[in-house]
């Protein structure tokens, strides 16, 4: 049986994921959020050197996701290290990931 109390914890837990899939929804924002999921806390040239890509691209998706409240940062000297802020992205990323839709 349906209760309004279930629809409405549904409704809650589909707009958080549909705000975190909007926010990671570009194949340069899922590498950096899983290769953030593997090494925390890594600077931009790092992320850059591993994505082979150029800082400013890199850039420009940290401090998109960091804006949306998904990735957060810190300096250090004249480095800025970014991790993941909101972990439910990993989680969503999982099962994305474990999906059998033949992707």
């Amino acid at each position: 049986m349906v209760t309004a109390i279930n629809i409405k914890l549904n409704k809650e837990k589909f707009e958080k994921a549909a705000y975190i899939l909007k926010a990671v929804a570009h194949p340069t924002r899922l590498a950096i959020i899983q290769l953030l999921e593997q090494e925390d806390g890594l600077s931009v040239n790092e992320i850059c050197e591993a994505l082979e890509c150029e800082q400013s691209l890199i850039s420009h998706h940290l401090i998109n996701m960091k804006l949306r409240g998904i990735l957060q940062s810190h300096k250090d000297g004249l480095n800025m290290y970014y991790s993941i802020k909101e972990y439910e992205v990993t989680k969503i990323l999982a099962c994305i990931e474990n999906c059998d839709c033949n992707m």
